[in-house]
């Protein structure tokens, strides 16, 4: 989506009054990391070869001083009535196409270092995720309770792992046990990974855009994977998010997988997959388990009263290009109308809020107050 989708409202007047007033946590928001941070912050002995953004200097892309000050995303949230946001790297997903396993650590960590120090100045308002790399499980494993000690709420992997390397291999074990242990939940996000390494979309899709088709490829072989593998089988209180394919692909994905797993199985398997037993249908983890978030998705909203109202999440991605900052209150209204509010509650922040914080809502949105350079983003962003 590289500009908001402007959606038709289905809502009167006093309805969107009401929605405005509502509590909303953002499941998917991202940063703007500074260009130079792992330059400047890697271990001398990887500094030659740390990922360099010169393009990106001056404005930056995502142009938002909220996307690497703290105290101006702050106004930010507040100016569109956001009380708390999950928070995603951008330029931080170069960690995972690096060219060995010890580099590919130094930059999450470096990631880490800077997310955590970010979210210390709210700490109610700034859900960090964990950069994992896991090549190294055991390393994997100390960076994440490293990071759980110092107040991130999750582990972030790349939603495309390598091609040997699928997320049902036993590879991953340990780490999917710790994840649980922890009670931290395994969160992906389109376009990251390093199965995404030297990618070419026009190769996968043809004249198809990629995000229309690819990235929801991408969320069913990551989920499809663990679930088939056994992973949600073998842990039950592990939840694993995928951010920003929407979500009305989630409900047909669950009929197909049954459909072709119970009818089908797995005929011809070898090695582990021989072994593997999913004692239910896959639809019964993707319900149970697995988390949807979404920008703006009339069709996977109309499902909603049936599907995903405890596991689907909406978000406003900001500062990126298809973001819906500022001026969400619309889109929720035309997305998310139809429902009761006891059931928006759930999808604008309940779910979030038991997922990332112990089920405890933020403190409310701060009051609305000036920001930066707004009528300059407003004319840059919401174009015709």
């Amino acid at each position: 989506m590289p500009y908001p989708r402007l959606g038709e409202l289905k809502v009167t007047e006093g309805e969107l009054a009401a929605i405005a007033n509502e509590q909303r946590i953002s499941g998917d928001s991202h940063m703007a990391e500074p260009p130079d941070l792992w330059e400047t912050r890697l271990p001398v002995a990887f500094r030659d070869r740390a990922p360099r953004f010169p393009e990106r200097t001056g404005a930056r892309s995502h142009a938002r001083a909220g996307g690497w000050d703290p105290h101006e995303r702050l106004k930010d949230l507040a100016y569109d009535s956001i009380s708390a946001e999950v928070l995603y790297p951008t330029l931080g997903a170069t960690a995972w196409i690096q060219d060995d396993v010890e580099m590919e650590e130094a930059c999450a960590r470096v990631y880490n270092d800077w997310m955590i120090e970010f979210c210390s100045v709210a700490p109610d308002r700034f859900w960090g995720l964990a950069m994992m790399s896991l090549w190294n499980v055991d390393n994997a494993i100390k960076e994440l309770d490293r990071c759980k000690q110092a107040g991130m709420r999750g582990a972030l992997i790349g939603l495309v792992p390598p091609d040997n390397l699928r997320y049902g291999d036993p590879h991953y074990e340990k780490f999917w046990a710790a994840c649980q242990e922890m009670g931290m939940s395994v969160n992906m996000h389109i376009g990251g990974g390093n199965g995404r390494k030297g990618f070419n979309p026009r190769r996968r899709s043809g004249l198809v855009p990629d995000g229309a088709a690819g990235h929801k490829w991408d969320c069913m072989m990551a989920v499809g994977n663990m679930i088939a593998g056994g992973v949600l089988e073998r842990y039950p209180d592990l939840n694993v998010v995928v951010a920003e394919a929407g979500v009305g692909w989630i409900p047909y994905f669950a009929q197909e997988f049954d459909y072709y797993q119970v009818t089908y199985g797995m005929p011809g398997a070898s090695g582990p997959a021989a072994e593997v037993r999913v004692m239910r249908p896959p639809s019964e983890y993707l319900a149970r388990q697995v988390y949807g978030v979404f920008i703006s998705d009339p069709l996977g909203c109309k499902y909603l009263p049936e599907y995903g109202l405890d596991t689907f999440m909406w978000c406003n991605d900001y500062p990126h290009g298809a973001c819906i900052w500022p001026g969400a209150t619309n889109f929720i209204a035309s997305d998310l109308g139809h429902l009761t509010p006891e059931q928006r509650a759930k999808v604008l922040s309940g779910n979030a809020a038991r997922l990332y914080n112990g089920g405890q809502l933020p403190p409310p949105a701060d009051p609305r107050g000036d920001v930066t350079d707004i009528e300059t983003w407003n004319k840059e962003h919401w174009h015709d």
